[in-house]
Protein backbone atom coordinates (compact mmCIF):
# COMPACT_ATOMS: atom_id res chain seq x y z
CA UNK A 1 0.00 0.00 0.00
CA UNK A 2 2.60 2.40 1.04
CA UNK A 3 6.39 3.31 -0.67
CA UNK A 4 9.21 1.58 0.85
CA UNK A 5 10.15 4.59 2.44
CA UNK A 6 6.80 5.36 4.41
CA UNK A 7 6.78 4.37 7.85
CA UNK A 8 3.53 3.15 8.84
CA UNK A 9 3.22 6.63 10.78
CA UNK A 10 3.48 8.51 7.40
CA UNK A 11 0.72 6.26 6.28
CA UNK A 12 -1.67 7.35 8.77
CA UNK A 13 -0.96 10.86 8.07
CA UNK A 14 -1.77 9.96 4.67
CA UNK A 15 -4.76 8.93 5.46
CA UNK A 16 -5.91 11.43 7.51
CA UNK A 17 -5.06 13.84 4.71
CA UNK A 18 -6.93 12.31 2.30
CA UNK A 19 -9.92 11.56 4.36
CA UNK A 20 -9.48 16.07 5.41
CA UNK A 21 -9.93 16.59 1.54
CA UNK A 22 -12.85 13.89 1.41
CA UNK A 23 -14.02 15.91 4.15
CA UNK A 24 -13.78 19.73 2.51
CA UNK A 25 -15.60 18.71 -1.10
CA UNK A 26 -19.02 16.85 -1.65
CA UNK A 27 -16.98 14.41 -3.96
CA UNK A 28 -13.87 14.45 -5.73
CA UNK A 29 -11.74 13.01 -8.29
CA UNK A 30 -8.41 11.42 -7.70
CA UNK A 31 -6.33 14.28 -9.84
CA UNK A 32 -8.39 17.17 -7.15
CA UNK A 33 -7.48 14.67 -3.98
CA UNK A 34 -3.82 14.17 -5.00
CA UNK A 35 -3.48 17.71 -5.98
CA UNK A 36 -4.86 18.71 -2.58
CA UNK A 37 -3.49 16.37 -0.35
CA UNK A 38 0.44 16.91 -2.09
CA UNK A 39 0.31 13.24 -2.96
CA UNK A 40 1.50 11.27 -5.88
CA UNK A 41 -1.35 10.12 -7.34
CA UNK A 42 -0.29 6.47 -7.50
CA UNK A 43 -0.03 6.78 -4.04
CA UNK A 44 -3.36 8.55 -3.63
CA UNK A 45 -4.81 6.10 -5.67
CA UNK A 46 -3.39 3.04 -3.09
CA UNK A 47 -5.10 5.14 -0.29
CA UNK A 48 -8.01 5.17 -1.46
CA UNK A 49 -8.11 2.04 -2.61
CA UNK A 50 -7.57 0.73 0.76
CA UNK A 51 -9.92 2.72 2.59
CA UNK A 52 -12.28 1.64 0.41
CA UNK A 53 -11.83 -1.95 1.05
CA UNK A 54 -12.45 -0.74 4.62
CA UNK A 55 -15.77 1.27 4.32
CA UNK A 56 -13.84 4.81 5.29
CA UNK A 57 -14.25 5.71 1.08
CA UNK A 58 -17.13 5.55 -1.39
CA UNK A 59 -17.20 5.98 -5.03
CA UNK A 60 -20.36 7.24 -7.04
CA UNK A 61 -21.65 6.84 -10.25
CA UNK A 62 -19.56 9.26 -11.54
CA UNK A 63 -16.84 7.92 -9.99
CA UNK A 64 -15.63 10.89 -7.53
CA UNK A 65 -14.40 9.54 -3.90
CA UNK A 66 -16.49 10.66 -0.78
CA UNK A 67 -16.87 9.84 2.80
CA UNK A 68 -18.07 5.71 3.14
CA UNK A 69 -20.78 4.71 5.29
CA UNK A 70 -18.11 2.84 7.96
CA UNK A 71 -16.91 6.16 8.73
CA UNK A 72 -19.89 7.68 8.87
CA UNK A 73 -21.13 5.09 10.96
CA UNK A 74 -18.05 5.50 14.00
CA UNK A 75 -19.07 9.24 13.76
CA UNK A 76 -22.26 8.40 14.68
CA UNK A 77 -21.45 6.05 17.63
CA UNK A 78 -18.88 9.32 19.24
CA UNK A 79 -21.93 11.17 18.96
CA UNK A 80 -24.27 8.74 20.86
CA UNK A 81 -21.09 8.59 23.56
CA UNK A 82 -21.78 11.95 24.66
CA UNK A 83 -23.13 12.28 28.08
CA UNK A 84 -26.33 12.81 27.30
CA UNK A 85 -27.22 14.53 30.43
CA UNK A 86 -24.31 17.35 29.95
CA UNK A 87 -25.90 17.58 26.28
CA UNK A 88 -29.46 17.72 27.63
CA UNK A 89 -29.08 19.92 30.72
CA UNK A 90 -29.23 23.40 28.89
CA UNK A 91 -32.46 22.89 27.38
CA UNK A 92 -33.62 20.74 30.46
CA UNK A 93 -33.49 24.52 31.54
CA UNK A 94 -34.78 26.31 29.32
CA UNK A 95 -37.85 23.86 29.80
CA UNK A 96 -37.84 24.25 33.25
CA UNK A 97 -37.94 27.72 32.56
CA UNK A 98 -41.30 27.49 30.62
CA UNK A 99 -43.35 25.80 32.19
CA UNK A 100 -42.05 26.20 35.67
CA UNK A 101 -42.06 22.54 37.06
CA UNK A 102 -39.51 20.03 37.54
CA UNK A 103 -37.92 18.39 34.29
CA UNK A 104 -36.55 15.02 34.54
CA UNK A 105 -34.24 12.74 31.93
CA UNK A 106 -34.48 9.16 32.22
CA UNK A 107 -33.14 6.28 30.33
CA UNK A 108 -34.13 2.48 29.99
CA UNK A 109 -32.57 0.04 32.09
CA UNK A 110 -34.30 -3.42 31.17
CA UNK A 111 -37.44 -3.37 32.78
CA UNK A 112 -37.08 0.29 34.01
CA UNK A 113 -36.75 3.84 33.48
CA UNK A 114 -33.60 5.42 35.65
CA UNK A 115 -33.56 8.89 36.77
CA UNK A 116 -30.72 10.52 35.54
CA UNK A 117 -30.87 14.56 35.46
CA UNK A 118 -33.41 16.68 36.77
CA UNK A 119 -34.07 20.27 37.00
CA UNK A 120 -36.17 22.04 39.25
CA UNK A 121 -38.20 25.00 39.93
CA UNK A 122 -38.05 27.28 42.68
CA UNK A 123 -40.96 27.15 44.29
CA UNK A 124 -42.06 25.51 47.12
CA UNK A 125 -44.38 22.51 46.29
CA UNK A 126 -43.43 21.00 43.52
CA UNK A 127 -42.90 17.02 42.46
CA UNK A 128 -38.91 15.64 42.29
CA UNK A 129 -37.94 12.42 41.57
CA UNK A 130 -34.34 11.79 43.25
CA UNK A 131 -31.40 11.04 40.45
CA UNK A 132 -30.39 7.49 40.66
CA UNK A 133 -34.27 6.62 41.17
CA UNK A 134 -36.28 3.97 39.07
CA UNK A 135 -39.87 3.37 38.10
CA UNK A 136 -40.99 0.15 35.81
CA UNK A 137 -42.17 0.91 32.00
CA UNK A 138 -45.57 0.79 32.53
CA UNK A 139 -46.45 3.81 34.92
CA UNK A 140 -43.94 6.42 33.35
CA UNK A 141 -44.59 8.40 30.41
CA UNK A 142 -41.35 7.78 29.01
CA UNK A 143 -41.10 4.10 29.56
CA UNK A 144 -44.79 3.86 27.61
CA UNK A 145 -43.09 5.47 24.77
CA UNK A 146 -40.17 3.47 25.20
CA UNK A 147 -42.44 -0.33 25.33
CA UNK A 148 -43.58 1.35 22.15
CA UNK A 149 -40.59 1.60 20.56
CA UNK A 150 -39.82 -1.80 21.16
CA UNK A 151 -42.96 -3.11 19.58
CA UNK A 152 -46.45 -4.61 21.01
CA UNK A 153 -44.15 -8.55 21.15
CA UNK A 154 -41.73 -6.95 23.71
CA UNK A 155 -44.62 -5.70 25.53
CA UNK A 156 -46.19 -8.70 26.13
CA UNK A 157 -43.11 -10.20 27.02
CA UNK A 158 -42.51 -7.29 29.36
CA UNK A 159 -46.09 -7.74 31.00
CA UNK A 160 -45.16 -11.44 31.32
CA UNK A 161 -41.75 -10.82 33.16
CA UNK A 162 -43.31 -7.90 35.37
CA UNK A 163 -47.36 -8.98 35.78
CA UNK A 164 -47.76 -5.35 35.72
CA UNK A 165 -47.86 -4.33 39.10
CA UNK A 166 -50.57 -1.46 39.80
CA UNK A 167 -49.18 1.54 41.93
CA UNK A 168 -52.46 3.40 41.85
CA UNK A 169 -55.90 2.81 40.91
CA UNK A 170 -54.81 4.11 37.46
CA UNK A 171 -52.15 2.01 36.98
CA UNK A 172 -52.35 0.49 33.03
CA UNK A 173 -51.88 -2.98 34.45
CA UNK A 174 -54.08 -4.86 31.91
CA UNK A 175 -52.03 -5.64 28.65
CA UNK A 176 -54.81 -4.62 26.17
CA UNK A 177 -55.53 -1.54 28.25
CA UNK A 178 -51.61 -0.90 28.31
CA UNK A 179 -50.93 -1.39 24.50
CA UNK A 180 -53.83 0.72 23.82
CA UNK A 181 -52.19 3.48 25.92
CA UNK A 182 -49.34 3.06 24.35
CA UNK A 183 -50.57 2.58 20.66
CA UNK A 184 -52.11 6.48 21.16
CA UNK A 185 -49.27 8.24 22.67
CA UNK A 186 -46.48 6.41 19.92
CA UNK A 187 -48.80 8.03 17.46
CA UNK A 188 -48.55 11.09 19.21
CA UNK A 189 -45.43 12.01 19.84
CA UNK A 190 -45.89 12.25 23.39
CA UNK A 191 -47.27 10.30 26.66
CA UNK A 192 -49.09 10.89 29.62
CA UNK A 193 -48.58 9.68 32.97
CA UNK A 194 -52.37 10.27 34.78
CA UNK A 195 -51.55 9.56 38.47
CA UNK A 196 -50.19 5.67 37.16
CA UNK A 197 -47.19 5.71 39.44
CA UNK A 198 -48.40 8.23 42.52
CA UNK A 199 -51.31 9.19 43.34
CA UNK A 200 -51.77 13.12 42.29
CA UNK A 201 -48.85 13.81 40.68
CA UNK A 202 -48.66 13.82 36.55
CA UNK A 203 -46.60 13.41 33.75
CA UNK A 204 -45.71 14.31 30.09
CA UNK A 205 -43.04 12.74 28.35
CA UNK A 206 -41.41 12.56 25.06
CA UNK A 207 -38.98 10.60 23.37
CA UNK A 208 -35.08 11.87 22.99
CA UNK A 209 -33.04 10.47 19.77
CA UNK A 210 -28.95 9.88 18.96
CA UNK A 211 -28.08 10.05 15.97
CA UNK A 212 -28.72 6.59 14.39
CA UNK A 213 -32.40 7.46 15.64
CA UNK A 214 -32.51 4.96 18.23
CA UNK A 215 -34.26 6.00 21.00
CA UNK A 216 -31.96 6.61 24.19
CA UNK A 217 -33.51 9.14 26.85
CA UNK A 218 -36.72 10.63 27.81
CA UNK A 219 -37.73 13.84 28.77
CA UNK A 220 -40.61 14.74 30.97
CA UNK A 221 -42.17 17.20 32.80
CA UNK A 222 -43.92 16.57 36.73
CA UNK A 223 -46.05 18.59 38.26
CA UNK A 224 -49.15 18.23 40.76
CA UNK A 225 -52.48 17.04 38.23
CA UNK A 226 -53.60 20.00 39.09
CA UNK A 227 -51.22 22.20 37.58
CA UNK A 228 -50.48 20.02 34.87
CA UNK A 229 -51.56 21.85 31.64
CA UNK A 230 -51.45 19.94 27.84
CA UNK A 231 -50.34 23.87 26.35
CA UNK A 232 -46.73 22.25 27.78
CA UNK A 233 -46.68 19.37 24.92
CA UNK A 234 -45.20 21.37 22.56
CA UNK A 235 -42.88 23.14 24.40
CA UNK A 236 -41.58 19.49 25.82
CA UNK A 237 -41.07 18.44 22.10
CA UNK A 238 -38.99 21.11 21.14
CA UNK A 239 -36.60 20.81 24.12
CA UNK A 240 -36.64 16.70 23.01
CA UNK A 241 -36.05 17.69 19.52
CA UNK A 242 -33.51 20.56 20.35
CA UNK A 243 -31.77 17.29 22.93
CA UNK A 244 -31.75 15.06 19.96
CA UNK A 245 -30.13 16.93 17.31
CA UNK A 246 -27.47 18.29 19.67
CA UNK A 247 -26.85 14.13 19.59
CA UNK A 248 -26.81 14.28 15.44
CA UNK A 249 -30.03 13.05 14.59
CA UNK A 250 -31.87 14.56 11.83
CA UNK A 251 -35.86 14.59 11.79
Amino acid sequence: MASPDASPIQVIDRMAAVLDALAAQDGASLKILAAETGLHPSTAFRILAALIQHGFVARDEAGLYLLGPHLLQLAAKVRVGLDVRAVARAEMEWLRDQVGETVNLTVRQGDEMVYVERVTPNRMMRVEQLIGSRAPLHVTAVGKLMLGEAGAAATRDYARRTHLPAYTANTRHEVKRLLEDIGISTARGYALDDEEAELGVGCIGALVRDATGVAVAGLSVSAPMERRKMDWVPLLQEAARRISARLGFAA
